[in-house]
């Protein structure tokens, strides 16, 4: 990824490459049997000529092999595209199904962005954008003081940054300004009880959060309560999380229409 085209850079994590590596796996995991259904609800099956923007490390495309019966494992079939999300570079009208995930809350020009997916999709084919919305995150418990602060201080900081982690609200809106019909949204429930607690543990390690604390974008009691939530989740029996994610789909209508983060893109053929 361009780190000029998005706020996301993989180099700046203060958790550094390997532990943002397996943060980025579990996050992966932890809803992936929820959101696939989802996803062949909205029409996603094999044959289908699929292209998964913003792939990163390929955990979700692993996914993907993984969890369609008409598969094989030969290397031709996932096909690795340095591009940007702006300008893929990848022909018109081509794909049956797009799937972003975790992307958008990162874009600068998330409209831009969907402008393209519209471009490279057949008549009839379909976009999955799968997001955040830190506005409705979801419930730790044991419940810590100031949480919701955290969460607001954060939400502050990646919209200084071009990015915004309350996109999910604006999905549906996003659809339409591109193009898209047939608009849908969904909501993904993760609950740690029902798929265990590592994905939440990762997603709260107090380690992602230090260089905020050091900058000053969150206080002495803000990064102490993070680290109190972490611990809960560690050592407390009675904790327990809950993590919320949007999904919303549309259809390209069979009338077309046209228009840098840097993605890895890849190519699926299920």
């Amino acid at each position: 990824m361009k780190t000029s085209d998005s706020t996301y850079d993989v180099s700046k994590t203060s958790l550094g490459m390997e532990a943002e590596l397996n943060r980025l796996k579990a996050q992966a995991l932890m809803g992936w049997e929820k959101e696939c259904r989802y996803l062949q609800w909205y029409g996603l099956s094999d044959g289908m000529n699929v292209l998964e923007a913003g792939c990163g490390p390929g955990y979700v495309t692993e996914q993907l092999i993984k969890n369609f019966p008409n598969r094989n494992h030969n290397s031709s079939k996932v096909k690795y595209v340095q591009a940007s999300i702006y300008d893929t570079k990848l022909p018109e009208d081509h794909y049956d199904f797009v799937i972003a995930r975790l992307i958008f809350l990162h874009l600068y020009d998330p409209l831009k962005a969907t402008l393209e997916i519209f471009r490279v999709l057949k008549p009839g084919g379909k976009v999955a954008i799968i997001d955040i919305d830190d506005g409705i995150f979801g419930v730790v418990e044991p419940s810590v003081e100031s949480f919701r602060s955290v969460l607001d201080k954060l939400i502050a900081m990646q919209r200084k940054a071009g990015g915004n982690r309350e996109i999910g609200r604006s999905l549906p809106r996003l659809l339409k300004q591109a193009g898209f019909s047939n608009i849908d949204m969904e909501a993904v429930s993760v609950h740690s009880d029902l798929v265990g607690l590592e994905g939440f543990q990762e997603q709260l390690n107090p380690n992602r959060f230090e260089q905020f604390y050091r900058l000053g974008i969150l206080s002495d009691s803000d990064y102490h309560n993070i680290v109190k939530a972490h611990d809960n989740l560690l050592h407390n029996p009675d904790s327990y999380a809950m993590m919320i994610f949007h999904i919303a789909c549309g259809t390209k209508s069979f009338q077309g229409n046209e228009e840098e983060t840097a993605e890895r893109l890849a190519v699926v053929h299920l």
